[in-house]
């Protein structure tokens, strides 16, 4: 899959239900330096509402965009954060 962000890191949250991809995301952006992209990749379909209200109540990130895909028959959810501050 192509993007059109330069990732930094990709953290892998798959199999992770709410609230741990918020809680890793938020660690995770934590260690970025200011412009720096995380992709995040999670099962949970929850995820595309609960890191939308994450982001947009988080003082320093950006949600960038969000993705939905398969892998192996699953469904995959990418998300794509960049460190503002």
């Amino acid at each position: 899959m192509s993007t059109k962000f330069d990732i930094t890191e990709t953290l892998d949250v798959m199999g992770m239900n709410c609230p741990m991809p918020v809680v890793k995301t938020k660690q995770a952006t934590d260690s970025l330096s200011e412009g720096e992209v995380l992709e995040v990749v999670a099962t949970d379909s929850g995820s595309m509402s609960d890191l939308k209200g994450w982001a947009d109540t988080t003082d320093g990130v950006e949600l960038l965009d969000q993705e939905e895909g398969e892998k192996n028959g699953e469904a995959v959810f990418r998300h794509y954060v960049r460190k503002t501050e």
